[in-house]
C-alpha cells in the first residue's frame, strides 16, 4: 500500500501529465486500494503549499485540478510562444457579462439589457468558444433558449464556481477601458508639441 507521500507524488505526476483539470473522483482511480476523497483532497492542498513559491501553481477550477502558469510569468513566456490571444468586439464581451451574471437568458432577454439586436455571429463565437451553451428553452411562445456560462469558461478564468466572479462594476470598467483607451501621455520634453488652435 502507498503511502502518503507515494500518493502524492503520483497525484503530482497525473496532474503534470494531465491537459485538461482532473477532478477528485477521476484522480482516486489511480488507486487500488481505498483512498478516500477526503485524503485526496487534503494531499492536493499539501502538493498546492509545495508548490506556492514556483513558476506555476497548482489550482482548483470548476473541472477539477490542474497545474498552470502563474499570471506574473506569462509576459516572459509569450516571448517564446508568441501566440496572440483573440480578440473579441465589445458586443461579444457584453453578451458574455449579461450571460455570466444573469443566467439562464434568452437572446431577447440579452437585447433587452443591450438594447440593441444581438447578432447570430456573437452567439456563434461565444458557444465555438466553449464559454456558453443553451441549457433548456423558456417556456413561452416561440419556447427560446435559454443560455448560460459553461465549466470551459470558469476553467479559462480559473474560477471554482460563478461566486467567484468579479463585481459586475469591474467587468463594465474593463469594458469600457477596451472601448476607450486611456489618453496618450503628453509629449516629452525635446518632442514638439503638436500645434493646438488658438480659442476663439
Amino acid at each position: 500500500m502507498l503511502n502518503p507521500s507515494e500518493v502524492k507524488t503520483v497525484l503530482e505526476a497525473a496532474l503534470l501529465a494531465a491537459q485538461q483539470p482532473l477532478p477528485i473522483p477521476e484522480l482516486c482511480k489511480m488507486f487500488d486500494e481505498e483512498i478516500g476523497a477526503d485524503t485526496v483532497r487534503r494531499l492536493l492542498e499539501e502538493l498546492r503549499e509545495a508548490w506556492k513559491e514556483r513558476g506555476v501553481e497548482l489550482a482548483v477550477t470548476a473541472s477539477g485540478w490542474r497545474f498552470q502558469t502563474r499570471p506574473s510569468f506569462q509576459k516572459y513566456l509569450e516571448r517564446i510562444n508568441p501566440e496572440k490571444a483573440p480578440r473579441y468586439s465589445r458586443a461579444v464581451l457584453e453578451t458574455l457579462a449579461i450571460i455570466a451574471y444573469r443566467q439562464p437568458v434568452t437572446r431577447g432577454d440579452i437585447e433587452d439589457i443591450r438594447g440593441v439586436t444581438v447578432s447570430t455571429e456573437v452567439m456563434r463565437r461565444l458557444e465555438e468558444r466553449g464559454w456558453i451553451d443553451a441549457i433548456g428553452h423558456k417556456e413561452v411562445p416561440g419556447r427560446p433558449a435559454l443560455y448560460a456560462t459553461t465549466k470551459t469558461f470558469l476553467d479559462d478564468l480559473s474560477l471554482r464556481s460563478l461566486q467567484e466572479l468579479p463585481p459586475l462594476e469591474d467587468i463594465a470598467k474593463t469594458l469600457d477601458l477596451a472601448q476607450n483607451p486611456p489618453p496618450a501621455p503628453p509629449p516629452a520634453p525635446d518632442e514638439p508639441a503638436t500645434a493646438q488652435p488658438s480659442p476663439a
